[in-house]
């Protein structure tokens, strides 16, 4: 039996954790979330299972066959064989669940967008109406910005109802969300591994709604502008208390801080870290080396 499973669904995105592990020399499958499996089977990939499926999955894989609720079940599954999975299935539950994210965030007593959470069209407008414009609309399972848009009066808003026109999310729930002023146009990033701060980035998205930072991600001819900073105590203080709070293994906290009031308002956790572009240029190291230190040590730990 292979040290480590790793279950993933992006052909590009895991090529440098894959290479990292190479260099090590650890033992490891490679495994995609297609084909079947038996629930009856009780025997475990491997020791340790690592759940790489990004949200953005249903991008590729269409409203019905995207991976994520098919994932949730196999990891599960895994855990129940005796595996110890990295990013297990709480983890993605709480991961496909903006909605989730924002409850948690909320329930440490940290700032987020003002936010309704709606699972019918007919109930989007009324939550409008305890907010102020402009907002946002969103899908509870979005990634690389899919799936939001921004409105800036209620006649809009409803005009967009009437025509059937709104987002949808593969889940049926939608947020609606104070439209949040980043002050500088910026988002922080704060990636955390093993509950503990590992680097932050400040991205800058000129208003758009797609910040990841990996490679696949940027549109070309239009990257990122992002920088690696070190926040303020108190945002470090707060991601990894989030990270604790979700039992998040590793994964991205984003911030913003809000140009009308100086108050930072949490508003995403990203349970797929695939890490910046370019981290040698950007950071001056490469994270995967650290995550690979990081799997290795839980290996250990299951022998």
């Amino acid at each position: 039996m292979t040290d480590l499973a790793i279950l993933y669904e992006h052909p590009e995105w895991f090529r440098p954790l894959f290479a990292a592990l190479d260099r090590r020399g650890v033992s490891y499958r490679a495994m995609t979330p297609d084909g079947h499996w038996n629930p009856a089977d009780l025997e475990r990939p491997a020791p340790v299972a690592f759940n790489r499926i990004a949200m953005s999955s249903f991008l590729r894989g269409g409203a019905t066959e995207h991976p994520i609720f098919h994932a949730a079940a196999l990891l599960d599954h895994w855990r129940r064989a005796g595996a110890r999975v990295v990013n297990g299935p709480d983890v993605l539950a709480i991961d496909a669940s903006k909605a989730r994210q924002l409850s948690l965030i909320a329930s440490l007593g940290l700032a987020i967008p003002a936010t309704r959470v709606v699972h019918r069209a007919a109930d989007v407008a009324a939550a409008a109406a305890t907010l102020s414009f402009p907002l946002v609309v969103k899908a509870n399972i979005g990634g690389s910005g899919a799936g939001i848009v921004k409105f800036d009066s209620m006649a809009e808003l409803r005009a967009v109802i009437a025509d059937g026109e709104l987002p949808t999310s593969i889940d049926g729930v939608l947020l609606v969300q104070d439209y949040v002023p980043a002050r500088d146009g910026a988002s922080i990033r704060i990636e955390t591994l093993d509950r503990r701060f590992l680097y932050a980035l400040d991205v800058r998205g000129g208003g758009a709604f797609d910040l990841c930072p990996a490679d696949a991600c940027v549109v070309p001819g239009q990257p990122i502008p992002m920088t690696a900073i070190r926040p303020a105590p108190g945002l470090v203080e707060a991601a990894e208390r989030i990270a604790g709070a979700m039992d998040l293994d590793v994964g991205g906290v984003e911030v913003m801080i809000d140009d009308r009031d100086g108050v930072p308002r949490f508003y995403d956790i990203n349970a797929l870290s695939n890490f910046v572009a370019k981290p040698l240029d950007v950071l001056g190291w490469d994270p995967h080396d650290r995550l690979v230190d990081y799997l290795v040590r839980v290996i250990e730990e299951t022998r």
